[in-house]
């Protein structure tokens, strides 16, 4: 079922979601289970899965060092496959710009639509940690609307080298990201929502937004995108802090303010299992606030523990 048509059939109650990172290769997938099975109780609609881009690794041979791409975490579609089979959930795969080119965008959705997979998230993903600034993959979509139009496209028979005339055309329903405290790229949030409305015309469907802990910062985001004509679902991730790191990771990486009572509090704390108790009880409370503001969905970045994850949504659903 599409995002959409959960969101319509909840009829305005708030439902739990979350977000998994497939295994490396190499790793046995019942690690993975054994961190999905305690939230399968909270009754997600749907679970989404990350994909990671292409990233550099050094073999040293005969005493030089040969630089060598590869994917740490392949297997996204597969890994959505197999929990679509096991636990009856839909699952909805990222498709990155990043890594990618068109025509190998062009044959994961194709696996998809075999595989019954009508969800997808469309994402122009990050740099690699060698540039500086996004550089686009040759042959790949350099924004994130270009992927919107090709998913799209590709749902009206419109591949990229023909135009096919299909008795069953794929019929994605389209995510994309929101930034409730601008994109880091953006020079202004006014300017970061324009671009947000480019997906949407281009044919996203609904908007998960990045991590955020001040509540106050989403609201003001959700009026700003409705009076930017933005109207489709706008869903929340949420993500716990977990550790003391946190407080300089979070705002160096993705460039988001933590509330000073937030700050002071994992400041306090003896060590990461206090750090992780103060996240749970901030992240429940501010789950609390948007579940009593009528959000479709609350969305939580799981990072592949699930037990902090279980202790929220124990409190909510």
């Amino acid at each position: 079922m599409k995002v959409t048509d959960h969101i319509k059939k909840a009829n305005g109650k708030t439902m739990f979601s979350f977000e998994i990172i497939p295994p490396q290769k190499g790793k046995n997938i019942q690690e993975l289970y054994n961190n999905i099975d305690p939230l399968m109780e909270f009754n997600p609609p749907f679970i989404d899965v990350t994909t990671s881009r292409e990233e550099f690794v050094y073999i040293e041979r005969d005493g030089l060092f040969d630089r060598k791409v590869t994917r740490m975490r392949p297997g996204t579609v597969g890994i959505c496959a197999a929990l679509k089979h096991k636990y009856n959930v839909d699952t909805i795969p990222h498709v990155l710009c990043g890594g990618f080119t068109k025509e190998e965008t062009e044959y994961l959705l194709v696996d998809c639509q075999y595989l019954g997979i009508e969800n997808v998230m469309a994402l122009r993903g990050d740099a690699m940690k060698h540039q500086r600034y996004f550089e686009p993959t040759d042959g790949g979509h350099t924004y994130a609307t270009e992927l919107v139009t090709q998913i799209r496209n590709m749902c009206e028979g419109k591949y990229l080298h023909e135009t096919i005339e299909a008795s069953n055309c794929s019929d994605f329903c389209i995510g994309v990201a929101g930034y409730p405290e601008k994109h880091l790229e953006a020079p202004s949030l006014d300017f970061d929502l324009k671009k947000l409305k480019e997906k949407v015309d281009a044919g996203a469907d609904y908007i998960v937004t990045q991590m955020f802990f001040d509540n106050s910062k989403f609201f003001e985001f959700l009026e700003k995108a409705k009076s930017a004509g933005i109207n489709v679902p706008i869903i929340p991730g949420i993500k716990p802090i977990a550790v003391k790191k946190h407080l300089q990771l979070l705002p160096q990486v993705f460039k988001i303010d933590l509330p000073e009572d937030l700050v002071n509090a994992v400041d306090s704390c003896k060590n990461n299992k206090e750090v992780r108790q103060v996240g749970i009880e901030w992240c429940i409370q501010q789950s609390k606030e948007l579940k009593d503001a009528g959000v479709p969905l609350l969305h939580y970045y799981s990072m592949g523990k699930s037990d902090n994850i279980k202790a929220i949504a124990s409190a909510l659903f």
